[in-house]
């Protein structure tokens, strides 16, 4: 466990004890309300975890890289771009997977596309999503994050 986790648990664990000491039955109440929210969410988890893990098999960076390296600038930015948004993936899963694409070949600007899609836009994780905060926010939301991904890489490939 890193320094900014156990920080954080820390962090949590002072609060939860500061909630509790200042009313208990509320503190209870909340604990309670986030586990019945915490059970409702757990088939939609597992099947986004599930989900990644069959893409990423069916996906493997030896194929994205075969076809984002043999495409035009423009159409693998794009098209780096769509294969980002099929799941989102965690950063920690996300950076060495690109760095295996740009090792593999790949452009910087298709790669950081697929970088920041992957880790801002998710088509499989929109149904939990909307079920969080409703289907016009994660719809524009998702929107934007893949526009601004766009704007990302390009302005990436300026720069490096």
């Amino acid at each position: 466990m890193d320094v900014f986790t156990l920080a954080i648990w820390i962090g949590t664990l002072i609060f939860l004890g500061i909630s509790l000491a200042k009313d208990k039955v509320k503190t209870k109440q909340a604990l309670k309300m986030a586990l019945g929210m915490g059970k409702g969410m757990v088939v939609s988890i597992l099947s986004i975890v599930f989900a990644i893990g069959l893409i990423l098999t069916l996906l493997p960076p030896t194929e994205i890289a075969a076809f984002l390296s043999t495409q035009s600038a423009l159409l693998a930015t794009v098209g780096g771009a769509l294969l980002g948004t099929i799941t989102l993936v965690p950063a920690f899963i996300a950076f060495p997977l690109v760095g295996t694409l740009v090792n593999a070949g790949v452009s910087v600007v298709p790669s950081v596309a697929f970088l920041t899609t992957l880790t801002m836009v998710g088509v499989v994780t929109f149904p939990l999503e909307k079920k969080a905060f409703g289907a016009k926010f994660t719809a524009i939301r998702n929107g934007l994050s893949f526009l601004f991904a766009i704007v990302i890489a390009l302005v990436m490939g300026v720069m490096i």
